[in-house]
């Protein structure tokens, strides 16, 4: 039996519940005895943040040996130690540990955002319908009823078959999201883990991203379009900005070691004019 269709038939149950009332259903393996769940997304979002600033430090880190590195080789070429490829190399490698430091950064600032978030919406012991566990089972039975409904309307299956086909590969990444988020889908929040909220948050998450890039496969494609061409000037622009800042890399120590040559061949004639 096609993937696509083995898959389908364990969630047949999902789309009614889920368009219909909402209804959190109860899947997956129940792990951990930690907590009741109420501020378990708060924990999982410090837990973030920590991991966050511990990777930002090392990215810092990285950038200020990747300096040192270059400035040594730059220094090399400059007495023809070093050739001009290393100088281009270490420089690239600098610009990849800045873009990397200023990535981390980034995350930090949003890991921020969502600590303040998750302690903002900490629901009240009675209003179980508001734990963060309860809004995970909401947003993953949402995704998969969205999809129920390419499977289940004719006009659908006919207008995007690419929803359909289980060996289209942004389908195919769908499908295997589906089954991560179902395996790590907790019965309840009472005893659930962070670790185990986080792996299954991160799935929720995986699971609606892989969605999004299916269903706009599938349109690009019914509407005779390449969905992958809006990446390709990107790729282009991306691939002319390192050839340029190598060739930059190259033509300073090209400059660094005629300087050289030009230094030791007017120093004689100082010493002689002396």
């Amino acid at each position: 039996m096609d993937p696509l269709w083995m898959l389908a038939a364990e969630w047949w149950w999902v789309a009614p519940t889920a368009v219909g009332a909402g209804a959190v259903t109860a899947v997956g393996v129940r792990r951990g005895v930690k907590n009741s769940g109420r501020r378990v997304a708060v924990d999982a979002a410090r837990k973030d943040l920590h991991d966050a600033q511990r990777e930002a430090g090392d990215r810092r880190r990285a950038v200020k040996v990747a300096r040192a590195e270059h400035a040594r080789l730059v220094a090399g070429r400059t007495a023809s130690r070093a050739s001009a490829s290393e100088v281009a190399s270490a420089r690239r490698t600098l610009k990849q540990a800045e873009q990397d430091a200023k990535a981390a950064r980034a995350d930090v600032r949003a890991r921020r955002v969502h600590v303040s978030v998750a302690q903002a919406e900490v629901p009240s012991a009675s209003q179980r319908e508001l734990y963060p566990i309860a809004r995970l089972h909401r947003a993953h039975d949402a995704i998969t009823a969205r999809w129920m409904a390419y499977e289940t309307d004719p006009a659908l299956l006919i207008a995007y078959p690419v929803m359909s086909d289980g060996k289209e590969p942004a389908m195919a990444a769908f499908l295997a999201a589906a089954r991560a988020a179902r395996d790590l889908r907790p019965s309840s929040s009472a005893g659930l883990s962070t670790e185990d909220y986080s792996a299954y948050r991160q799935a929720v998450a995986r699971l609606e991203r892989t969605f999004d890039i299916a269903e706009h496969t599938a349109k690009e494609r019914a509407a005779g379009r390449n969905p992958n061409s809006a990446n390709g000037w990107q790729d282009s622009a991306q691939e002319m900005l390192n050839r340029s800042t190598e060739a930059l890399d190259k033509a300073a120590g090209a400059a660094a070691s005629a300087f050289a040559v030009w230094s030791s061949r007017k120093r004689p004639r100082d010493d002689q004019d002396r």
